[in-house]
Order: structure tokens, then C-alpha cells, then sequence
């Protein structure tokens, strides 16, 4: 019998860069310990030269405490530097860690309507 190999968790990140000093990072996978830091580093590497970074996380499987630790320590990157780092589209998970570690009150969550990225 052959056993399978599980496959490492995959995150990849599309970037969308507007006029304004803003881009939008669209995340597809999963936020997880072994993809935060090159998820981190990718993000991170925005920060000093836009006003606002949106982390739209509508295709994001799952993360977990490292992968919600990065984005604090985005958040905290940014604030540094006079960036905002917001969120956008939340899963339930996400929406329900955020909760439970009253990041809530830390993190700007945005929707979809009233947004002007232009």
C-alpha cells in the first residue's frame, strides 16, 4: 500500500496596484504556518512605498495563530511607517479569530460597496 504525501499548504498573493498610493494584495490559499513569512516579506516589502495596503481575503481558506500573528505584525509594520493596512472580505474563521482576540479594534475592515480604490 502507498501512502500519499500530504501536500504543503499553498498561499499565493495577486497584487493590484491604483492611482492613489493604494494596492490591493488578493489572497488564495491558506495563511499558515510555512507560507506566513514569505507572505509577510511580499506585504512588508509594499509598506514604505504606499499610504494604504488592503489585504482582500476573500479566497483565503484558513489561517492560523501564525498566520494571524502576520498580519499584526503587518499592521504594526505599516502604522510604523504611516501606512494603513486594512482588511477586506473576512471568512467566518478569519472573522471569528479576530473576534476572539478583540483584533477587531485593531484592524480596519472594509466591505466591498462604498470602497473608492480609484
Amino acid at each position: 500500500m502507498t501512502e500519499t504525501a500530504k501536500a504543503p499548504p499553498a498561499l499565493t498573493t495577486e497584487t493590484r496596484f491604483f492611482k492613489n498610493q493604494a494596492v490591493m494584495v488578493v489572497c488564495q490559499g491558506r495563511l499558515v504556518a510555512g507560507t506566513e513569512e514569505v507572505f509577510y516579506e511580499t506585504v512588508r516589502a509594499l509598506i514604505p512605498a504606499q499610504r494604504r495596503i488592503i489585504l482582500n481575503l476573500a479566497e483565503l481558506e484558513h489561517t492560523d495563530s501564525r498566520g494571524l500573528g502576520t498580519l499584526v505584525r503587518l499592521y504594526v509594520a505599516g502604522r510604523s511607517e504611516g501606512c494603513s493596512v486594512e482588511l477586506m472580505h473576512l471568512s467566518g474563521q478569519i472573522r471569528h479569530l479576530l473576534g476572539i482576540t478583540n483584533l477587531f479594534d485593531v484592524f480596519t475592515v472594509i466591505g466591498s460597496n462604498g470602497v473608492n480604490l480609484m
